[in-house]
């Protein structure tokens, strides 16, 4: 039997090819890899958003906002991240991916600070200037006043616990803790702390509360179990404790000492420092990478950024940004509680 003739050595190359390239032609091209998400800045006096992009640090784009943007807080959805413009009286809604305006929302009073429960029916503002929490419902689209209760001076920072039932408020001024009752929305009890008392960090399921003083060089301890508060102690941390955020990882909480230009990273077990990082600039609010290895820190008095490298414990870059950089916030972020 004959058998066929085989094609010689130019035919059999010139087969392939066409074979390659007929396979380059229908392939699908292999999709680009997702930006990262940017990193958001408040400048507080400048009544802008510093957009920062964290693959090559720079400022992208600078949005204007209301006067005095301080505080900002994701909705329960993630589809928009909140800017709370305290004396524009409005929200500014972004795009946490995209950092696109979506709307403004106004006639929120003094929105100084803001916080959603956990159960997401609550959202909550402490008006700085004015003297008072206001108490809305949210119903994944809108905000409806409930109650607007009048405070001590200064109403300053929040906590709401997980049952989404109180929301504790620090009083700057008048030196206070006081717990609101979300479903009735009056005040269950109030209590003296130390010296302008700032941010609130719940920790032990909520039986306990952290808060910085400002005004002094620590963090109050507060046992909040029972019907009353109970003041149990204090973490000396530095001078100018103010704002907390956890470090992702269900075991410790970064404080940050304004006056002394450190952090501290407290275990929640112990109740004690464990490490201290230098960081210039008054360091105020924060946020941690997803990973746990990055934090992000603005630099009150110096307009700038700060990153800091978790596991060499130093500044690894500033990026300037507008006066008086307040709020940081970005999508890529580690566990908050």
């Amino acid at each position: 039997m004959r058998l066929p003739a085989r094609p010689n050595g130019r035919i059999a190359a010139f087969l392939l090819s066409c074979l390659c390239l007929t396979a380059l032609v229908t392939l699908p091209a292999a999709a680009a890899p997702p930006a990262p998400p940017p990193v958001f800045v408040l400048n507080s006096l400048d009544a802008s958003v510093s957009v920062i992009n964290p693959v090559d640090w720079t400022e992208k784009q600078r949005i204007p906002t209301g006067k005095e943007p301080h505080h900002i807080y994701m909705t329960p959805d993630e589809k928009s991240v909140i800017v709370a413009n305290s004396a524009g009286d409005s929200l500014t809604f972004l795009d946490p991916r995209t950092a696109e305006v979506q709307r403004v929302v106004y006639g929120i009073i003094d929105p100084y600070q803001l916080q959603f429960s956990r159960d997401m029916k609550w959202f909550v503002t402490a008006a700085n200037r004015l003297n008072h929490v206001d108490v809305y419902r949210w119903d994944g689209k809108d905000l409806k006043l409930v109650k607007r209760i009048a405070t001590g001076k200064t109403p300053s920072h929040i906590w709401i616990d997980n049952t989404s039932t109180v929301a504790y408020v620090t009083m700057q001024d008048s030196d206070e803790l006081i717990a609101v009752d979300l479903p009735t929305q009056t005040i269950r009890w109030r209590m003296a702390t130390g010296a302008m008392p700032a941010d609130i960090f719940g920790a032990h399921n909520d039986k306990t509360l952290l808060v910085g003083l400002t005004g002094s060089d620590g963090v109050q301890v507060f046992d909040v179990a029972g019907a009353q508060p109970k003041l149990v102690g204090k973490i000396p941390t530095g001078k100018g404790a103010h704002a907390f955020r956890s470090a992702g990882d269900g075991k410790t909480v970064f404080v940050s000492n304004r006056v002394a230009n450190t952090i501290s990273r407290i275990d929640l077990t112990t109740l004690k420092v464990v490490a201290t990082y230098n960081v210039p600039g008054g360091p105020d609010c924060m946020d941690v990478s997803a990973d746990g290895k990055t934090l992000y820190v603005t630099s009150r008095w110096a307009k700038k950024l700060t990153v800091v490298d978790l596991a060499s414990q130093k500044v690894v870059r500033q990026i300037n940004v507008g006066r008086s950089p307040h709020g940081v916030w970005t999508l890529d972020h580690a566990k908050r509680i």
